[in-house]
């Protein structure tokens, strides 16, 4: 790249000249036309030091990181180490009092850090699960920052209120995630997360407006697997249906899905309206809703129609039709006697008595029993 002429640089003081060259080893700044030494106390700002590994770094390195919103500290407090292998060449008196210095230090921490480290990494959690950028993520905790200083974290559970920013930043960022996913992330239930929402958004005076179909094609066309060609699709059958005014009032993710179902169709693609909606997370009562409106407005229905039943013939065309009788013909089955039969036989050639069931003999009729006499009277013997 060559070098802006209208960019001013240093000049000569003696011949005015801006031909200046940098001799980094004597830290000297001269000029070319006259040879005068313009700076001969020059400061290196490069590194010194040279490094081969990571662990070399490390131990080298005098600057921290810079900045960040998404640390309690803002990534400046420095914190006492583990001591690693090094503590156990120390005396034991010297490793209790590491290890008092380090107690003492956990122990002054303010409540307001404890507090945001812990909510900051609930939300380095959360981003990574939902694979979200670090825009939303350093404004996520922004906006929590907030929250904490104007105390609207009392009386609420930090996890609910990080769920909620978090759906708040996503769609303000054009990167919506629906309430059932951040509900599965979190843990939080859906109606505590919509109602954190709602406070925050009228305590911090956030303005959302409502998120739009267009938003989810993305996210919902890879998830599909779904080509570029079918996501562009569907985002100008999402164009054509909100001049036609259809989308309105509907929701946005199962308009999303239904266009994202018929620009699969149309470019033969196709996917069936159970595994749109089993992957996006909506009902196929929704999608095939969605679906009649917006071919109906757009005039499209034949054709959508038409391509649904070419590849269902050309589905039934690939299925192997079953072969002619004469040629590979299997004997008839016949229909084998039951074991109880086979069992039965069996028994009666080898112990014909138990092969008939023995019946039972009439019962004979009892004897009329005897009255007994009297004890008293017994006769006498005389």
């Amino acid at each position: 790249m060559t070098d802006n002429p209208k960019r001013k640089g240093p000049k000569c003081p003696e011949c005015g000249s801006s031909n200046i060259s940098y001799d980094h080893i004597r830290g000297e700044s001269v000029c070319e036309s006259c040879g005068a030494v313009v700076n001969e106390s020059m400061i290196d700002l490069t590194q010194e030091w040279r490094a081969f590994d990571e662990d070399q770094r490390s131990r080298r390195v005098r600057t921290g990181a810079v900045l960040t919103p998404t640390k309690h500290d803002q990534g400046l407090t420095t914190e006492i180490g583990k001591g690693r292998g090094e503590l156990f060449k120390v005396s034991s008196k010297k490793r209790a009092q590491y290890y008092r210095l380090t107690k003492w230090h956990k122990r002054l921490i303010k409540s307001k850090d404890r507090n945001l480290s812990f909510a900051f990494s609930e939300l380095q959690r959360l981003i990574s699960y939902l694979h979200l950028s670090k825009a939303v993520h350093e404004k996520v905790a922004k906006l929590y920052q907030q929250a904490v200083e104007r105390g609207l974290v009392r009386g609420r559970s930090t996890e609910s209120i990080i769920a909620a920013l978090l759906y708040t930043t996503c769609r303000e960022e054009g990167a919506p995630r629906t309430l059932d996913e951040i509900s599965n992330a979190s843990g939080i239930n859906k109606k505590d997360i919509g109602k954190t929402y709602r406070y925050i958004a009228r305590k911090l005076k956030i303005r959302i407006l409502p998120a739009k179909a267009k938003d989810y094609v993305p996210r919902f066309g890879s998830l599909l697997n779904l080509s570029e060609k079918v996501q562009v699709k569907a985002v100008d059958v999402l164009d054509e249906a909100s001049e036609h005014d259809v989308t309105s009032g509907k929701g946005p993710i199962g308009v999303a899905a239904a266009a994202l179902y018929i620009a699969a169709v149309l470019s033969g693609e196709k996917k069936t309206q159970r595994e749109v909606a089993d992957i996006i997370g909506v009902t196929e009562v929704t999608i095939r809703n969605r679906y009649k409106e917006i071919v109906e407005a757009l005039g499209i229905k034949d054709e959508v129609e038409e391509k649904v039943r070419e590849d269902d013939d050309s589905q039934s065309r690939a299925v192997p039709e079953p072969k002619e009788e004469g040629k590979s013909a299997k004997k008839p089955v016949v229909a084998k006697k039951p074991k109880t039969q086979k069992n039965a036989k069996r028994t009666a050639k080898k112990n014909p008595a138990k092969a008939s069931p023995k019946k039972k003999a009439a019962k004979r009729p009892k004897k009329a029993s005897k009255a007994k006499k009297p004890i008293n009277a017994k006769k006498r013997k005389k």
